[in-house]
């Protein structure tokens, strides 16, 4: 399974703000929507200038202390993003993921961004395609096979 399978399923709407977006306003979005971090975008949405995760918040706050949600999220956000392109494989993602110690990677695909998954995106694909093998296993041992 490739990271394209799991943009195919979910969608590729992205979620972002720009770098003068505040940190309140950038909080109120993610938790508006249900998600755990906003792409931030420059150039009229045309790159990736970072990435704004509910740790980055967490740790400006335990830094600046609350006056920090009146800031720009460029003062919080992540650099240099790391990305996954869709050709990549669901075992590349979460290695990626792993050893980054993150849990959303950015899609991009011939340097536009194509979309973003999650660790429970990646999880989910890994638990079917699992499923899937023992279901295989399973009528092989009983000699259902085609």
């Amino acid at each position: 399974m490739f990271v394209s399978d799991i943009l195919r399923t979910k969608g590729n709407a992205i979620h972002s703000g720009t770098p003068d977006t505040t940190v309140a306003r950038a909080a109120s979005e993610m938790t508006g929507r249900k998600i755990g971090s906003l792409l931030i975008l420059e150039g009229g949405g045309a790159s990736l200038a970072g990435i704004l995760s509910e740790r980055d918040i967490v740790r400006g706050i335990a830094t600046f202390g609350p006056e920090c949600l009146d800031g720009p999220v460029s003062q919080l956000m992540t650099r240099g993003v790391t990305t996954i392109g869709p050709g990549a494989t669901i075992a590349q993602a979460m290695e990626i993921m792993t050893q980054g110690r993150f849990r959303h990677l950015p899609v991009m695909d011939d340097g536009r961004l194509a979309g973003m998954i999650s660790i429970g995106d990646v999880v989910k694909y890994r638990l079917a395609e699992a499923t899937r093998e023992v279901e295989e296993m399973q009528k092989y041992v009983q000699g259902q096979y085609d």
